[in-house]
């Protein structure tokens, strides 16, 4: 009896020994891959694995390098083919951490400021650690704006008032001069517009892929450049890039650059997926503080809002900051004059998309899109095509078509902003210095049309015409024209 109990015993001890191995084995993480970006202002590190890890992340000098230690964890990935290229990481190296751990040390090449966090899962990815190497100083953007032209700008937020006195007084905002803003002792600045374009996706998050296995954020990104080379090509105008590379930033963070950048005008690119292969055309899209204005409008905001979760955002910083909400909802109420200029714009680049493809919806439609919360920045979403339609994901890919496409995107905007210049920008002073002293001719500039002058102006067309003996629409860059008084 004795021996039996003893026997009993034995075997249900080795039953918990069996149990405590099982459950370790159970809860030790793969390192299953590992992903690097790297950006202008920081790199970003991503372990995937196979079930979460906790992690201490500490930096060590002479030499400089970071060390990320993972509890109960093993590499399960080859570390040899990452590319370290235009990150501060030199070398990474990786071992074995007190038996069951993991230990990888980074050789850096420069300082960094080292924050992790960790994500669930999601449709596309399973758990990861996030490990972002930020460098002190250094700008979200390559080429930041220049302080004189930041101060330039901060200047400028006169003109908002300036024109609501005007039209509390009866008078025509379009007709306030750089002088009555900035002082007419002072040289005119004659800055550039600031255009702030922003590629959709990036880095971890690959947007929508098409039925061919087009990335969305490889097209945009194409599209983008081909854009900013447009605008910085135009005189009066400049282009930031959010992301110039293939890596993430977070929604917030994107309206936050543009903020920083002194941005005129917003612009985000996308080629975005239905749930169909049926959907196509292109289509604009503006804010909405309320309902979306289409059940499509109400599908993409919702799909588009969802990508901080892909790309990687430490969600729990997001509200820690309680000014910065205050600021936010106070912000939020000064946004109908904005609201007005997006849609205003909004309208001109659909008709410009309307020439180059065909237009999924003949509006601009709106919806509570994240990345157009700037409540001082007219801002677009615009949508290039459906890449989840074979036909359009094919003309996506094309060269010459992403060009028809960019280029009816600035005809719009660059449109808007030669009849309603910022009044310390170069295309101000060219109108003002273009008007003579009775205000009643205009001296024609490169891009102008006819029909732009006499919006500009507040005239008919055909009075216009009658005015200058036009018989066409055909005018020459130079010629002066006699503006009739409406």
């Amino acid at each position: 009896m004795t021996r039996m109990i003893c026997l009993v015993r034995l075997l249900v001890g080795l039953g918990g020994v069996l149990l405590w191995l099982a459950s370790g084995l159970a809860s030790a993480a793969s390192v299953d891959n590992l992903r690097l970006w790297a950006a202008p202002d920081h790199a970003r590190l991503v372990f995937d694995l196979s079930s979460p890890a906790r992690a201490n992340v500490f930096s060590l000098d002479n030499p400089r390098r970071l060390v990320i230690d993972l509890d109960d964890s093993q590499l399960n990935a080859s570390v040899d083919r990452l590319d370290l290229e235009g990150s501060a990481i030199s070398t990474l190296r990786t071992g074995v951490r007190d038996g069951d751990g993991l230990r990888v040390v980074l050789e850096l090449e420069r300082e960094v400021e080292p924050r992790h966090f960790s994500l669930a899962p999601n449709d596309q990815y399973g758990h990861r650690l996030v490990v972002d190497l930020e460098y002190p100083g250094e700008s979200a953007v390559e080429d930041p704006i220049d302080p004189i032209e930041a101060m330039i700008r901060e200047q400028e937020i006169a003109a908002d008032r300036a024109r609501s006195e005007a039209v509390a007084q009866g008078r025509n905002p379009a007709d306030i001069s750089a002088a009555e803003v900035l002082g007419s002792d002072k040289p005119h600045p004659k800055r550039d517009i600031i255009i702030a374009i922003d590629a959709g996706h990036g880095g971890e998050d690959p947007g929508a892929i098409g039925p061919g296995g087009t990335r969305e954020k490889d097209v945009v990104l194409e599209m983008a450049k081909r854009l900013a080379r447009l605008v910085n090509a135009a005189e009066g105008f400049r282009a930031v890039m959010i992301r110039d590379g293939d890596y993430y930033i977070g929604l917030r963070q994107r309206t936050r650059i543009a903020r920083e950048q002194k941005a005129d005008f917003f612009v985000s690119i996308h080629a975005d997926a239905f749930n169909s292969p049926r959907p196509n055309g292109s289509s604009v899209y503006a804010l909405s503080q309320r309902g979306a204005t289409s059940e499509t409008a109400q599908w993409l905001a919702a799909s588009e809002n969802e990508a901080d979760l892909i790309g990687g955002v430490d969600g729990s910083l997001s509200l820690d900051d309680k000014d910065e909400v205050l600021r936010g909802v106070l912000l939020d109420l000064t946004m109908t004059a904005t609201l007005n200029d997006s849609l205003t714009i909004g309208g001109q680049v659909l008709d410009q998309l309307g020439r180059v493809n065909r237009l999924h919806k003949s509006r601009v439609e709106q919806a509570g899109f994240m990345v157009l919360k700037s409540p001082d920045i007219p801002s677009l979403l615009v949508e290039t095509g459906f890449i989840s339609n074979p036909e359009e994901e094919r003309r996506l890919r094309d060269g010459a078509y992403q060009q028809k496409v960019v280029q009816a995107l600035f005809g719009g905007i660059r449109g808007h902003f030669q009849r309603n210049p910022p009044p310390a920008s170069l295309l101000a002073w060219q109108r003002d210095g273009n008007r003579s002293p009775e205000g009643n001719e205009y001296r024609i500039q490169p891009g102008d049309t006819l029909s732009e002058i006499a919006a500009r102006h507040g005239v008919p067309v055909a009075q216009l015409k009658q005015a200058n003996e036009l018989n066409g629409d055909v005018i020459r860059v130079g010629q002066v024209l006699r503006i009739p008084r409406s």
